[in-house]
């Protein structure tokens, strides 16, 4: 679509409440035997940088089973070209010239509004996690969110008491459960092949400080004031959004906002909570929990630059039967297991079932001893959640299916979540902090409780959601 100036954007937004719908145009008989009846309907909130790479073509795979019918986002940019490449995708995967299926919204509570959308998928900025996700199971939708659950410990208990309570299906962003090695490694520590978990070491990047903080004027097609949410009022700057630019390949550049505290706690929780879920996953602590965590980090002085998220660090995180997880950035990308009798090494790429490890950091799956991992576990051992086509998508379609529960559900990713930002928390507050993690609260340090929670802007927040659903919204 030619895009000739700047008001035409803006004619755009201000046309039907800033929203606009395009009717289906594609005949049924190109659909064949999948009626669209049968099929899920699904709808993107937040067409940014994620979505893209993730959500996009991890339902687009999969269009037989469900279809993409709406998107949202609060820069109408991104609607456009979101509309635009779904459609163009599906009219390639469908045989057609053109398909006109997509509708699209500038606020992604009239998704919600539909009851024709069965399912949602948020691909939103950490602080734009919690809220959608209550407001869509609240509204009867199914949920695939991108992790990390939430921005604060609160705002996650919140939003994995909803989901408990409305009994929607949510699977968190969390995708390694969904491939081989991952479950692998996570098996044959459970079933005891490296003798007793003893210690578990983390490997994450950090981000570098920078960023330009001189206030600019907002996007005309940008609706800024809701994109920050229930965070506090601050000055636009492209550098704490996301970059708006007419190439096409840089507007999808990795956006400042994963740089500033504001909206989210940096690669401790970016990154963080992919590994740690792992880690809690072959521990058998996904509805648990560390008892105490101690943490060095770095921060940006403060001077000219914007991005203030932390930078070096390094986390001891210790957790029930004596098994201590090392968190830092100077460890190895991936996840390596130390028992008394050997170790496994993990990390991301691709692992096929039965070949021999090359006994090199570089490999998506290595041991002490290739041969256990080229054993496998045997019958009458641990099993773990085994996702369809080591899919996380399909994973997540599946279990809307069977109403059966996915690989990473909304407890799992809260407290995978919450782990890093007890780590976070542990960077900023010195001492040895004691955490209970049934009652998700420090024992020993008021000023650590302080961080659990942020203000919410009103009249965005979770505890809006739960007052407007009567439900208690007490900390």
């Amino acid at each position: 679509m030619k895009d000739d100036s700047k008001s035409s954007r803006r004619d755009w937004l201000k046309s039907a409440g800033a929203v606009a719908a395009f009717p289906a145009i594609v005949p049924s008989t190109v659909f064949g035997q999948s009626a669209p009846g049968n099929r899920i309907q699904v709808a993107q909130i937040g067409c940014g940088r994620i979505a893209r790479s993730s959500e996009f073509p991890g339902v687009l795979a999969h269009h037989d089973l469900a279809r993409f019918v709406a998107v949202a986002d609060l820069d109408a940019v991104r609607v456009e070209d979101a509309k635009r490449t779904l459609e163009e995708q599906y009219a390639k995967r469908l045989g057609t010239d053109t398909y006109s299926g997509i509708k699209t919204y500038a606020d992604y509570r009239e998704i919600l509004a539909d009851k024709s959308i069965d399912a949602v998928c948020i691909s939103t900025p950490d602080h734009w996690h919690a809220q959608p996700a209550m407001e869509a199971a609240l509204a009867g939708k199914d949920i695939y969110l991108q992790k990390p659950a939430s921005l604060t410990i609160e705002e996650g208990r919140h939003m994995a008491d909803v989901l408990k309570k409305t009994g929607r299906i949510l699977q968190v962003g969390s995708q390694q459960r969904s491939a081989l090695n991952w479950r692998l490694a996570c098996e044959l520590v459970r079933n005891g092949r490296i003798g007793k978990l003893k210690e578990i070491y983390v490997g994450l990047p950090y981000d570098p400080a920078g960023g330009n903080p001189a206030p600019m004027p907002k996007p005309e097609t940008l609706n800024y004031d809701f994109w920050l949410g229930s965070t506090p009022e601050v000055a636009y700057t492209e550098d704490r959004v996301h970059p708006q630019t007419d190439d096409s390949k840089r507007r999808y550049d990795r956006p400042g906002w994963l740089r500033c505290q504001q909206f989210g706690a940096g690669m401790i929780t970016g990154w963080g909570a992919h590994h740690l879920d792992i880690a809690h996953w072959a521990m058998d602590q996904e509805y648990g929990g560390p008892i105490s965590a101690t943490a060095l980090a770095t921060f940006p002085a403060p001077g000219p630059g914007l991005w203030d998220v932390h930078g070096n660090y390094h986390v001891r995180l210790n957790y029930p039967n004596d098994i201590s997880v090392y968190v830092g950035d100077f460890y190895p990308t991936g996840v390596k297991f130390l028992g008394e009798e050997g170790w496994i090494w993990v990390t991301r790429g691709k692992y096929k079932a039965g070949e021999p490890a090359p006994g090199s950091r570089s490999a998506a799956l290595d041991a002490h001893d290739p041969r256990i991992l080229r054993r496998g576990t045997k019958r009458n051992e641990i099993h773990l959640h085994a996702s369809p086509q080591e899919d996380h998508h399909l994973d997540w379609l599946t279990s809307i299916r069977t109403r059966k529960p996915p690989a990473t559900n909304a407890e799992i990713g809260h407290r995978s979540c919450s782990a890093c930002l007890v780590a976070h928390i542990a960077m900023q507050v010195p001492g040895e902090l004691q955490w209970d993690a049934a009652a998700e609260r420090f024992t020993n340090s008021e000023e650590a409780n302080s961080h659990l929670r942020r203000e919410q802007r009103a009249p965005y927040g979770t505890k809006a959601v739960l007052k407007k659903a009567g439900m208690d919204a007490s900390a």
